[in-house]
């Protein structure tokens, strides 16, 4: 049987919705870890999970869709259209978030915590300090569709990354009838 390419398309934006929708989910715990130090524990834990589930899903187009077989440009190619659809989706809840949720939230937040680091005086810190607050500073300037495009560009760009192992470990190759 040959790989059905012609659903991979399909396939990969379903998977990227569920995706997706991890993402937005897993998202939420973000600004609340920033309160609840167990729910930023949380996050990271899910973050981790990422790369597992597009490992799944992978997997799975390759033996529903494939017929149990997938070469490695398919399954990268699969991998990677999956996870700029499950970017872009997850982009739209970034922009409501930053545009109309946050507020400045995150960055207080953050400047916070670099405050209680500064108080505590600990030598050789102060360097870190000073470059923490310049891109404090900087990332004041960003406006919501900035930090959104810097989002799905990061998003993009390290689901690509991610997609090489992927499809190492998803790909199989027919086995050659020998004579």
């Amino acid at each position: 049987m040959t790989e059905n390419r012609g659903y991979m398309q399909r396939y990969a934006m379903l998977f990227g919705t569920y995706m997706g929708g991890y993402w937005i989910l897993k998202f939420i715990l973000f600004p609340l870890g920033m309160a609840v130090p167990f729910l930023s524990f949380l996050f990271i834990g899910l973050t981790l999970g990422v790369p597992f589930m597009g490992y799944y899903y992978t997997r799975m187009y390759r033996n529903q869709v494939c017929g149990g077989y997938i070469s490695f440009p398919h399954a990268w190619i699969f991998t990677v259209f999956m996870y700029i659809f499950a970017a872009l989706l997850t982009a739209v809840a970034h922009y409501i978030y930053f545009q109309f949720i946050d507020h400045g939230y995150i960055i207080n937040s953050i400047e916070s915590q670099i405050n209680l680091l500064a108080q505590s005086r600990i030598p050789g810190t102060e360097e870190y300090i000073k470059m923490y607050r310049d891109m404090l500073e900087t990332a004041r300037t960003l406006t919501p569709i900035d930090i959104t495009i810097e989002m799905v560009s990061f998003n993009v760009f390290f689901g690509s990354l991610m997609a090489i192992p992927t499809a190492l470990f998803v790909m199989r190759r027919k086995k050659t009838e020998r004579i």
